[in-house]
């Protein structure tokens, strides 16, 4: 009998981001993936939602490997949390590695990480397993595909990918190599992207995007031309690189990630332009605006991001105005639609011309569609098959196609975070659960937690009422009248009249609780707490966060 395989989700399974599985064989793990969730509005304050590494931290010395399939970042975002708790040598392409560099440097922890590239079609030892290293199209440069060869058989990740048959650097989805993989050794369980699963068709090459970019860029010769997108995006800013320079355009780099990625794609040679051709954001309102192209980020409507701050005339670079006009090549990530919904009608506001993929061809997704998903699992001919990547609808939708496409519907597993899959000699099932919960990143705190975040959320949708009374250390009588203020719960004539009330309410209950003989802090607070809560339910049928003050005189 061979040795069982497990796969763990640790996230990406029913969420778009949070990327993490770890493969398991014979007591030895390799983790794959290692991504951030970006925060959504039931999460104020939040920077980050990382994967519960609670599994990994306590068999940190079981890790023989952190394998990358791509360079984005809810795939690579949180391999410097991740380095903290686990020692083990990373694997990916030159591109991710530098991606993932960049995050450990601003962690400190650049100089202690083993960061071991690999290339196309290479096969790496790591641990039990043989992982082979598999090229796919996606809108980032160099992702994978990634064949992990264990006991059980070959366990196929498709990574992030799509069918491009022109894509702008010819490095093609190895569809060759899946074939050769599915009619040798088989493939024993696929664990495909679902991100497109529930849209029909194929999705549209890149260099159509890059056709419909140019176009915008030669029929607005005279205006300052401003786009944001991905930085990751290499392909396309190559293509906006080509289209400025070929209309006579110097090209100005806008935001921080912007910068790093540009940068370290010309250093590798994944992106061409002329030295020439860049300026210096500081320089452009020198040039004539029909002589600028500005490259930014904020597709995303991201808060602090350099297309939020123009479109709030907040921007130290660039005031938008009359003339502009502001290409938004992107999607909006689920989730984010309200935020890009206000950014560009800030930017309308100013006078730009906003261009969004709406009305104008300026983004393809790099994620396969329903006819690419076919394709693969056609060509890969999977026993056994597991959705990843994707909200639960996604993960649905994709198990129906691999059930239409063959495979045995008692063989497809729709899973979800926390899920372990474990392949043995008599085929595949469910394992024990392992934790997955969110952990949640707000500064340099590290997790906050549930607490934290449900007592925020009181604060921003009822406000807080502060009582604050002085008793006396040995009998608990209350000397003075108690103070009560509010934030964020009523206005100023409603709250005087509630806490002229709330006065009263908290002397009668501190004179009932001082006959009873109850004067600790901690009994007084909780008297105080549920006095002001009975009287603010009554008065309002709102609950407020009540934050009870006892001072000991």
């Amino acid at each position: 009998m061979a040795d069982p395989v497990r796969v763990a989700f640790l996230g990406g399974l029913g969420e778009i981001g949070r990327n993490c599985a770890v493969i398991e064989q014979s007591g030895r793990l390799v983790v794959l993936d290692c991504g951030v969730f970006f925060p959504n509005v039931e999460m104020p304050g939040v920077d980050l939602v990382l994967p519960d590494f609670s599994m990994l931290r306590e068999r940190a010395g079981d890790v023989d490997g952190i394998v990358l399939s791509h360079g984005h970042e809810d795939h690579v975002g949180a391999v410097a949390y991740l380095l903290r708790e686990v020692r083990a040598p990373v694997y990916g392409s030159a591109f991710t590695l530098g991606i993932a560099r960049n995050r450990l440097e601003e962690a400190n922890l650049a100089a202690e990480a083993k960061l071991v590239v690999v290339a196309d079609g290479e096969r790496r030892r790591i641990g039990p397993f043989d992982v082979e290293f598999i090229p796919v199209t996606h809108s980032v440069p160099h992702g994978f595909a990634t064949a992990f060869h264990t006991a059980q058989g070959v366990i196929l990740h498709s990574g992030d990918f799509k069918l491009d048959l022109t894509p702008v650097d010819g490095r093609r989805t190895d569809l060759a190599r899946i074939g050769e993989l599915a009619s040798t050794s088989g493939i024993r369980l696929l664990l495909s992207d679902s991100t497109n699963a529930e849209e029909p068709g194929f999705t549209g090459s890149e260099s159509l995007v890059g056709e419909s970019l140019r176009r915008i860029i030669d029929t607005r010769q005279g205006r300052r031309i401003i786009v944001a997108c991905f930085a990751s995006h290499v392909h396309r800013i190559q293509q906006l690189a080509d289209a400025a320079v070929a209309s006579g355009r110097r090209i100005a780099l806008l935001g921080r990630s912007m910068l790093k990625n540009v940068a370290l794609a010309r250093e590798q040679g994944l992106l061409s332009i002329p030295d020439q051709a860049m300026v210096d954001i500081e320089s452009v309102d020198r040039l004539d605006p029909g002589e600028v192209c500005i490259l930014s980020t904020g597709s995303q409507g991201e808060p602090m991001s350099a297309l939020s701050l123009m479109a709030g005339g907040e921007s130290r670079w660039l005031t938008v105005g009359d003339g502009d006009v502001v290409v938004l090549s992107s999607h909006a990530i689920p989730g984010n639609e309200w935020a890009v919904a206000q950014v560009m009608d800030g930017l309308a506001r100013r006078g730009a011309e906003v261009i969004h993929a709406a009305i104008a061809h300026v983004h393809e997704s790099g994620h396969a569609r329903q006819g690419e998903l076919e394709t693969l699992l056609s060509i890969a001919k999977p026993t056994s098959f597991v959705p990843v990547h994707g909200e639960y609808r996604h993960l649905l939708a994709h198990s129906r196609i691999a059930i239409a496409m063959g495979v045995p519907a008692d063989s497809v597993l729709l899973c979800e975070d926390g899920d372990v899959v474990e392949l043995g000699d008599e085929g595949i099932d469910f394992g024990p659960e392992v934790p997955s919960s969110y952990v949640f990143v707000d500064g340099i705190s590290g997790d906050v937690g549930l607490g934290v975040l449900r007592d925020r959320r009181v604060l921003a949708e009822e406000g807080v009422v502060v009582a604050v009374v002085t008793v006396d250390r040995r009998s608990g009588e209350l000397l003075g009248r108690p103070e009560v203020v509010s934030r964020g719960f009523l206005d100023e004539a409603g709250h005087e009249d509630l806490a002229a009330e709330a006065r009263s309410v908290i002397e009668k209950a501190l004179e009932v609780a001082a006959a009873e003989g109850r004067h600790d802090p901690d009994g007084l607070r909780r008297v105080i707490r549920r006095a002001i809560g009975r009287l603010v339910n009554e008065k309002t049928r709102r609950r407020p966060m009540i934050v009870p003050v006892v001072v000991e005189a």
